[in-house]
């Protein structure tokens, strides 16, 4: 897109001023107009000018933008905004006029109607050297040099450190190095830099080689995780507000998508839906965040060894329960609330009954527009396992608890106490939580008061009924909380983290509140801003105090750096006994401690700490300095919120409702809740399974159904055990009073109610002993339950030890991983789109110590390795003989030309700079290629090498025995020679003898002697005429040659063929019980035909010649009769060809009669079978998106749980209704040829080579039935080679006309290898690339038949051309393996050739890695192989029982005919027409249901399910009818 530019020339005069204006939209550059307004004008009045100047279309809506810098600041003007104005805050030299090319003008673009502006930035001002003349000329500040690791900054200060964040920023870069630590600057706006191809991007990358981006992160901890095979964890910190939560679902998002787990259980799904949910329920807006968590979470992520998600763990700390009920003026509460109120729909509204969202006392804060965000949150709860009634249970619960806000209080007229009210609003709660009225009243005004003798009611004050109403609410909630936790934790657990043998690795990533200080601060911010003290001692141990004593110990040169240390502050909190989390505890316990003796007691304790700051008297409150500053605390409800625990009234009243729900949520123990629900639930199934038999039996006494309820009364007295017996009992009764029992017996009450008692037994339901395990997993589950044990005389942990408790289980799981560190910073204050606040950035680096930790990540060191991980890792390159490490390994770091600053050889250990270990590594990945490319020449040279020497020895006995053959002709052409002059002079002295005497005799006159003595003795023996057989046998040649030049082009000829075959072989075993050799030959070699006939169904569109099929035949009867019966060779073949002449005549003549039909169904299929090409050779598919994305088509959003396109390949994503509009090609696929152009066959994509989505390329189809026809008896098919010059002149005919090319021509082993390497040479194979790590996973699963149900579904995702292509490909490699007894190549030995074709690494892999792959693929494809033999052999057998059937009933009507007497010769010809049209129906239902109820269903995984299609069943039945038209003609006489 062309943009046009515009400037402004502006005259200082009294009345008007002159504004030259460019339209971005115009056609010609450089095309504008020049307007004299007054200087008072605003910039409608200006717009409109100018649109009726340049004669646009007036109806359309226009905006006027002020260009700066080309482009780099552009402000829209308002309607009110005076442009004149603007311009004298140009500069002096942009004022006057000046050329264009300056920078400084007025545009005037199109608006849209929706408000939203499309900003078109000029493509000079992404140019250096434009930028770099600007600032020369004095119009911008000169633009510091980027850097995107803060490491390689020249001059190393907190400025510079800022001006790199604020110059990246700007350019919407919100990612930024130090080292391996990422600092994420919030933008407060949504970047489309998150989409899959992003993911893809960054997939197997070195942390550093591309753009920062959260992305790198996630994939440098999944790699380190698989190579080091140590547990790795991302710690996320930042103070509210910048960012951590968009983080961590990023992190999620891309750890979920590199695991490649493939189909199975859907566990990443689960962990995606888990984030909304959560969100949802724990998050809320605050003054400085729209959606602050108001918790703290922990997800660890659990893999394989082989990096396959198998389940994740989810722990949260201290939600903030008094936002429930209290908050600021420019908060609100949760989401959750607003959801359920704006989105629900009007029947929902009515079963929860909800009210408006202004009604409820709890939520009076402005709302925003969240319709489409409920309908979100079903989407995560259903993939996450909420049921719908779950769900509903859930929404009652909220919708009670808001109707708890709106309870009030007054005081009672006559009596003492308070009166609740109103009287709907119980009512509401009443039903909601299923709990009685009366109940509810009293545990919201009395309270129970227990002393020695008796049990006292007191009512409350109005401020402790205010109080009891909160806590309810809040005690509700954070029940309700903790069981959506537990139950997202059963979804996400893997059945395989109950066995403890099975090895871990892990991924953390850390989420927790970030440091917070209000305007009001309170028990909260105490606890939030603690953890975060904890947190940044942790990282402080890690980046600084850990790595330089390491570096002491080692022995290495070091300067130590100081860093602040907040060690004085974390003891000010937790340091027994005067630590403040300990003093508060003991001040809660005191029944008459009030928060202001516990205020004087902090100040008495720690007047002097320097991190305790003194605050005057009568101020309730205290300071603490933190590391990032000082905050001031409220002493008010600490006390109160420190022992917010749930009533026993409370309790009393939640435990008696008639929800099972709710007294599972406040269960005090899940796992023994758990059981007396079942025990309950299969009491009740059994009272009313009693009742409702003992009337049922009653009403039906004399039924045998009776029978089973009257045995069933007394069950409740039985076990499980003497269930099954009396169930068994019950059927022998049974079978003596009616015989036989019925079926529906068999699956009676009984088994229902088995089932119903089993039932949760079942494997993804909740049983006791996942609970358990989730129990001990997770911290806050242990102590929060412990707040509901009121039967125990020992208190309750307060929040504050349990929050203690928590967090030290958090830091001890951190301690024992590798840590990633994320570093959110908070860009402003005001949550302002892209706004960059230096003074609030600054604070944030400040007390984060970010230019200490960047000088310790410059002068140390990344990259440490003890001297055996060194050698292990580095062994291509070092010394074959290592006598001692550190002398060798600093000569081969000297070698390679390190500089001696950049590493250091410890005591133990090798220390390196992350740069120059990204150069050991890339030049250990050249060594590794160099000698696996050393290998295959060797590997080559010795296949050269012995191919040499076979075929020299082939030559030396070919000449051998061409020298003795010669000589031995020479030798017998000489014999030959003198026996014929022998005998010619023989005959000569004979000829002259005779002539002599015959001379002599008619001299003497005698006539004795007769002529035919001459004759005979001439011509021996009787006169032939040889040339009448010769001639006759040339003619009968020349036909049969004639008929076999034709081709099969239709695959309904096959399916003739077949039957005719049938109908022959079915004639010769009828005719003669026994057969000869040759008959036994020709009807065994004849079966083997047609199986392979009946194999070439599957064939859209066959090109095979009669000539193929006879050489196919011809070697087959040849390999069946082998050397003793070669003599019956001919016979056989001349019978099968006599056999197929008669075919093919009768074919030619049907084909006559119909060839129109023929056409138009070839016709039809065709454009049924055409496929529409994808956009552009994008491969699209539709997928559910988790975290909010962006169109690459349209940059609009595409929200979380919406369905979108992404291509398979490039991984481009967009709307359905994009997907006309794209634009640019996939990079993953080549285009398709263009008309007119050269095709090409060879490393062309399939999408270049089909035209419909279920057909083969030509050149591969015609090599295979070559191969079929000519090649499955040849031993060694595809494992010999053939010549490599015949093989090269084959493959440049192919590509230039494979139509012309005739195969009979070359060896079978030279089409053969042309097969592979056809395949070797598409560009993406036919298992692709983006699938490859999915069937390593599916056939590395232990059972079997998962392992074929995982292939079977990854084959589902291939595009359309590469499912057929390799479905035609597996059918072939059947065929070939059917013949393994001729052709040696079995099932596994076709899977080794042929799974580096299909089935190969991507081209970034590790070769070292993929070496290790070979025999899952190879197990993959034999998996594959032997499938579809089953499957091929199944409905041979099948196929085989139909014709068997067949000529069984031809046999019996011709049975019935030939034993019919002359006298019924009439009546037995109307009988038998009408028996054939009855017997052929009942002979057809009869046979169909014998065929249901004896062979099983087809497969649907089978490649060739296709081959028992409708066209194949019409054919057969027409077949039948007519053998039976036939046979009836016959009759007649």
């Amino acid at each position: 897109m062309n943009v046009m530019n515009s400037k402004v020339t502006s005259y200082q005069d009294e009345a008007v001023c002159t504004l030259q204006i460019y339209p971005r939209f115009a056609i010609k550059p450089g095309q504008g107009c020049i307007l004299r307004v007054p200087k008072e004008a605003t910039a409608t009045t200006v717009i409109k000018t100018a649109v009726a100047t340049l004669g646009m279309d007036t109806s359309k809506p226009y905006i006027l933008v002020e260009v700066q810098e080309y482009g780099g600041e552009e402000w829209v003007l308002q309607a009110s905004d005076q442009p004149v104005q603007r311009v004298l805050l140009w500069p002096r030299k942009a004022q006057d006029k000046h050329p264009q090319s300056d920078g400084y003008f007025f545009a005037l673009q199109e608006g849209s109607y929706d408000g939203s502006i499309q900003y078109d930035v000029m493509t000079s001002v992404r140019q250096e050297k434009v930028a770099q003349g600007l600032a020369n000329r004095g119009f911008v500040t000169q633009q510091p040099q980027e850097y995107d690791d803060l490491c390689n900054l020249p001059e190393l200060t907190e400025e510079s450190i800022l001006g790199t964040l604020r110059h990246r920023f700007h350019k919407q870069k919100i990612y930024t190095f130090a080292s391996n630590i990422l600092i994420a600057v919030n933008p407060f706006k949504f970047l489309p830099i998150y989409n899959p191809r992003y993911v893809k991007m960054y997939e197997n990358h070195t942390l550093g080689k591309l753009e920062p981006h959260v992305f790198a992160i996630a994939d440098a901890a999944f790699h380190t995780m698989l190579n080091k095979q140590v547990n790795q964890c991302i710690v996320i910190s930042g103070e509210s507000g910048s960012g951590k939560t968009q983080s961590t679902n990023f992190l999620i998002h891309c750890l979920t998508a590199l695991s490649q787990k493939g189909y199975t259980s859907g566990v990443e799904r689960t962990i995606l839906g888990a984030g909304p949910v959560l969100e949802a329920f724990g998050n809320a807006k605050t003054a400085y965040n729209n959606n602050s968590s108001r918790f703290g979470k922990f997800i660890q992520v659990n893999y394989l060894e082989s990096g396959v998600v198998r389940g994740a763990v989810v722990e949260k700390y201290l939600l903030e329960k008094c936002r429930l009920v209290s908050r600021g003026k420019t908060e609100r509460n949760y989401h959750v609330f607003y959801y359920l109120l704006i989105g629900a729909s009007e029947e929902e509204k009515d079963e929860f009954k909800l009210l408006r969202p202004e009604e409820y006392h709890y939520l009076k804060e402005d709302q925003a527009e969240m319709k489409h965000e409920f309908r979100r949150l079903h989407q995560a709860m259903e993939m996450v396992g909420f049921l719908p009634p779950t769900k509903k249970q859930i929404f009652s619960v909220l919708s009670a608890i808001l109707y708890l806000g709106n309870v009030t209080y007054e005081p009672k007229v006559v009596a003492e106490g308070l009166k609740v009210g109103p009287d709907r609003v119980l009512s509401a709660i009443s039903d909601l939580l299923k709990v009685k009225v009366e109940l509810l009243v009293e545990a919201l005004t009395t309270r129970k008061a227990m002393t020695a003798n008796d049990t006292l009611i007191l009512p409350y004050s109005l401020s402790e009924a205010i109080t009891a109403r909160d806590s309810m609410a809040k005690s509700l909630y954070s029940a309700l909380f903790d069981w959506i936790v537990l139950r997202i934790n059963h979804a996400l657990l893997n059945k395989i983290d109950l066995e403890e043998s099975v090895p871990c690795l892990s991924i953390g990533v850390l989420d927790i509140f970030g440091f917070e200080d209000f305007k009001t601060n309170s028990f909260e911010q105490f606890c939030i801003n603690y953890a975060n003290e904890q947190l940044q001692y942790y990282c402080n141990q890690c980046i600084f105090k850990l790595e330089q004593e390491e570096y002491m110990a080692e022995g290495i040169i070091w300067h130590n750096i100081d860093y602040p240390d907040n060690i004085g502050c974390i003891s000010l909190f937790s340091k027994k006994p005067t630590g403040l989390f300990y003093l508060l505890d003991e001040e809660s316990n005191f029944p008459q401690a009030t928060d202001s003796t516990l205020l004087e007691k902090f100040k008495q304790q720690h007047q002097n700490n320097p991190f305790f700051v003194q605050t005057p008297v009568r101020v309730p409150a205290f300071v603490i300095r933190h590391f990032a500053g000082k905050v001031k605390y409220q002493i008010k409800d600490f006390r109160e919120k420190n022992t917010d625990h749930m009533r026993p009234d409370i309790v009393a009243l939640l435990r008696s409702s008639e929800c099972s729900y709710l007294r599972q949520l406040i269960g005090a123990n899940p796992v023994a809740v758990f059981r007396w629900g079942i025990l309950r639930a299969t009491i009740r199934t059994l009272a009313v399974f009693n009742e409702a038999g003992r009337s049922w039996a009653e009403k039906h006494p004399g039924n045998i159904y009776a029978i089973l309820f009257i045995s069933f009364l007394n069950i409740s007295d039985l076990g499980l055990g003497s269930i099954r017996e009396l169930h068994a009992k019950v059927l022998q009764s049974l079978k003596q009073f009616g015989g036989e029992v019925p079926q529906k017996l068999r699956l009676s009450t009984i088994s229902i109610v088995l089932n119903v008692i089993l039932l949760f037994s079942v494997q993804n339901l909740i049983d006791s002993h996942s609970l358990k395990f989730i129990m001990g997993l997770t911290q806050h589950n242990r102590a929060t339950r412990s707040l509901l044990r009121l039967h125990t005389k020992k208190k309750p942990p307060s929040i504050s030890t349990q929050f203690q408790a928590s967090l030290s289980k958090l830091l001890e799981t951190l301690r024992k991983a590798e840590p990633f560190f994320v570093r959110c910073i908070r860009s402003n204050g005001d949550k302002r789109e892209m706004h960059f606040d230096d003074a609030l950035v600054l604070q944030q680096l400040r007390y984060t110590s970010m230019l200490q930790t960047v000088r310790i990540r410059m002068s140390g060191y990344g990259a440490k390795f003890t001297f055996k991980e060194f050698t292990d890792q580095f062994r291509v390159l070092l010394p074959k003989e290592i006598s001692t490490p550190q002398q060798d390994i600093t000569n081969l770091l000297t070698k390679m030309g390190l500089p001696s600053s950049s590493f250091q050889i410890g005591r133990t250990k090798v220390f390196l700079k992350e740069s120059e270990r990204q150069i050991l590594q890339e030049a250990l990945h050249k060594e590794v290629m160099r000698s696996i490319i050393i290998l295959q020449r060797w590997f080559r040279a010795c296949l050269m090498r012995k191919q040499y020497l076979r075929e020299r020895e082939g030559i030396i006995t070919i000449q051998v025995l061409f020298r003795s053959w010669r000589y031995l002709r020479q030798t017998y052409r000489s014999r030959a020679a003198i026996v014929i002059q022998t005998a010619w002079r023989r005959s000569k002295e004979r000829a002259e003898y005779l002539k002599k005497r015959e001379n002599l005799k008619a001299q003497i006159g005698s006539h004795s002697y007769s002529p035919r003595v001459k004759n005979s003795a001439t011509f021996p023996g009787p006169r032939r005429n040889p040339t009448i057989k010769i001639s006759r046998a040339t003619r009968v040649q020349e036909k049969w040659n004639a008929s076999l030049d034709r081709e099969i082009t239709d695959s309904n000829e096959l399916h003739h063929l077949d039957e005719f075959l049938g109908n022959q072989m079915n004639d010769l075993s009828t005719r003669s019980k026994v057969l000869s050799e040759t008959e036994k030959i020709f009807f065994l070699a004849t079966t083997q035909f047609r199986d392979t006939i009946k194999s070439m169904y599957s064939i859209s569109n066959p090109n095979i010649g009669y000539k193929d099929l006879m050489s196919g035949y011809q070697k087959r009867v040849a390999s069946l009769a082998g050397l003793k019966k070669a003599s019956e060779v001919p016979l056989v073949v001349n019978l099968f060809q006599s056999v197929l002449d008669g075919f093919i005549r009768g074919e030619l003549k049907r084909l006559e009669t119909e060839p129109c039909k023929v056409k138009e169904r070839n016709r039809r299929k065709s454009k049924r079978d055409k496929c529409p090409d994808g956009p552009l050779g994008h491969l699209f598919s539709t997928y559910q998106v988790t975290i909010m994305q962006s169109c690459d088509q349209c940059s609009s959003y595409i929200w979380g749980m919406e369905k979108a396109f992404m291509c398979s390949s490039c991984k481009m994503v967009c709307h359905k209704k994009c997907l006309s509009k794209i634009t640019v090609n996939c990079t993953g696929h080549c285009d398709r040829k263009k008309e007119g152009e050269q095709t090409l066959h060879f490393g062309v994509p399939l999408c270049a080579l089909v035209r419909t989505a279920d057909s083969v390329p030509f050149v591969m189809e015609k090599m295979l039935v070559h191969v079929e026809m000519n090649g499955l008896y040849t031993e060694g098919i595809y494992r010999k080679s053939g010549s490599a010059c015949r093989a090269k002149e084959l493959h440049h005919i192919l590509e230039k006309d494979p139509q012309a090319v005739s195969l009979d021509n070359y060896p079978i082993h030279t089409i053969t290898g042309l097969v592979k390497l056809w395949l070797r040479e598409l560009p993406d194979p036919l298992m692709t690339y983006s699938l490859y790590n999915d069937f390593l996973y599916a056939a590395d699963l232990p059972e079997a038949s998962e392992r074929l149900r995982a292939i079977y579904r990854k084959l589902d995702e291939l595009p359309p051309s590469n499912f057929s292509t390799l479905e035609r490909l597996i059918f072939h490699l059947v065929k070939v393996a059917k013949e393994e007894a001729h052709n040696r190549m079995s099932a596994n030995a076709l899977a080794i050739l042929f799974a580096p074709c299909i089935l190969r690494c991507p081209d970034s892999s590790d070769p070292l890695l993929s070496m290790k792959d070979i025999n899952k693929t190879t197990l993959c494809v034999e998996i594959l192989i032997n499938e579809q033999t089953r499957c091929y052999n199944q409905k041979m057998e099948e196929i085989q029982q139909l014709e068997n059937a067949e000529a069984m009933a031809i046999n019996q009507l011709k049975l019935r005919r030939q034993r019919a007497q002359n006298k019924f010769v009439l009546m037995l010809r109307i009988i038998s027409m009408y028996l054939y049209c009855t017997v052929q129906n009942l002979f057809r239902l009869w046979f169909r249901n014998e065929l249901a109820f004896r062979l099983p269903e087809f497969e649907q995984d089978s490649s060739d399910a296709e081959n028992m299609d409708s066209e194949s069943l019409v054919s057969s039945e027409s077949l039948l009818e007519d053998h039976f038209v036939s046979l009836n003609s016959e009759g007649q006489y």
